[in-house]
């Protein structure tokens, strides 16, 4: 008869399991993988960091004034051989006033144990100060107006030095506003206000390692890229990729390097493959005005297998990141994440319309940027284009 084994799955975890989990989360192990190396449950994993919020605590450090572990096993052992708290002080070094009003608190002679009188100040310790949510509500309420509107814990923060530069209590850091929303103790943000997050997660998750780009023949690589489009000084230079719902389903995407100025397109026949993206592609590229039509940069994926076809029909030349380097396509990279927020990783697109993926591009281009100085993609593509015709 088989005889089930049953794993510890209680949430009471020692600092030495606590370091590894977050050293393992540092890898980019996932809450399953952590749990099995550890001979844990998953579930009790997924608990603890959801309790953390995903978010390492910061760790305690003892004040040189505070007794240490040792100090009290010296304490537990002067008691037990009746020594006297003063003659218990003189070897420890600390006055004797110092080890009274310690054993007084824990119990007295009789009942003073070093490793409850640990915890025991533990417990005392945790105090956590109020959170600039709960002391300012009008600063909550600004920051609950905008991320129910989708707006990033950065693009807020941003907004408010912006809006109120004369008035630090209107004024909070993005990463003050994330632990609000993972740490329920941190704050009075609403748990459900993490959905409107792009990620939609409710605890912090690791970096997980960049998957490696497949080869393709007759590539032309970044380092043949003109230098304009390297340091982003002329508008007209794209990335692309495609971003996948379910396995056989995707749509396109492209991101003009200097502006961020964001473009979607249906894949004809909701199919993945050569044809039907050089086909949308260049439905795409073709729109724009000449000006805006100089590069496009992809990785090797095989659905640009008829990138030369694409040049022919566009006149816009394509450039391939190295392998294994999807760094060097990093503006699509950020942009697929921001998508995440209204495609959801696994959910299928195959019904999606392109009148939706003009809105949802449409929302993307109009909020702000901080690495365009606050300023929307739309608005700085309208500068570009200004300056341009000005210039002419």
């Amino acid at each position: 008869m088989d005889v089930e084994v049953l794993m510890p799955s209680g949430p009471y975890y020692t600092a030495a399991e606590k370091a590894e989990i977050w050293e393992r989360r540092r890898r980019g192990e996932s809450a399953s993988v952590i749990a099995r190396g550890m001979g844990r449950h998953r579930n009790a994993v997924r608990e603890y960091l959801k309790q953390t919020g995903g978010v390492r605590p910061r760790p305690r450090r003892r004040s040189p004034r505070e007794l240490s572990v040792v100090e009290r096993e010296e304490i537990s052992r002067g008691l037990a051989a009746g020594e006297s708290c003063r003659r218990i002080a003189g070897r420890i070094g600390r006055t004797h006033t110092t080890v009274s009003r310690e054993v007084g608190r824990n119990g007295g002679r009789h009942r003073y144990r070093a490793a409850e009188a640990e915890k025991a100040t533990l417990r005392r310790h945790r105090r956590p100060k109020p959170s600039k949510f709960k002391l300012w509500p009008r600063l909550r309420a600004a920051v609950v107006e905008r991320l129910e509107k989708n707006w990033s814990p950065e693009q807020i923060s941003a907004w408010l030095k912006l809006e109120y530069p004369d008035d630090p209590e209107m004024q909070v850091s993005h990463e003050t506003i994330y632990l609000s929303l993972y740490v329920q103790s941190r704050g009075t943000m609403r748990k459900e206000l993490a959905r409107h997050l792009r990620t939609h997660r409710s605890f912090r998750q690791p970096k997980k390692p960049q998957p490696a780009n497949r080869g393709i023949r007759d590539r032309i690589l970044i380092s043949e890229r003109p230098a304009e489009a390297a340091d982003r000084a002329v508008p007209g230079h794209w990335e692309g990729d495609l971003l996948l719902g379910k396995p056989t389903d995707a749509i396109g995407t492209l991101v003009e390097r200097s502006t961020r100025f964001v473009l979607l397109f249906q894949l004809p026949g909701g199919r993945i493959g050569a044809e039907p993206v050089r086909e949308g592609l260049a439905a795409s590229i073709l729109r724009l005005p000449a000006g805006l039509r100089r590069s496009l940069t992809w990785d090797q994926g095989h659905e640009m297998a008829e990138h030369l076809r694409f040049t022919i029909d566009t006149g816009v030349a394509v450039y391939f990141c190295n392998p294994h380097s999807p760094w060097q396509r990093g503006t699509a990279e950020n942009t697929n994440g921001l998508l995440r927020q209204y495609f959801p990783k696994g959910k299928s697109l195959a019904g999606v319309i392109q009148a939706e993926l003009d809105r949802v591009a449409d929302e993307l281009n109009g909020r702000p940027r901080k690495t365009l100085g606050w300023k929307t993609p739309a608005q700085k593509l309208a500068e570009l284009i200004e300056s341009d015709l000005s210039a002419a």
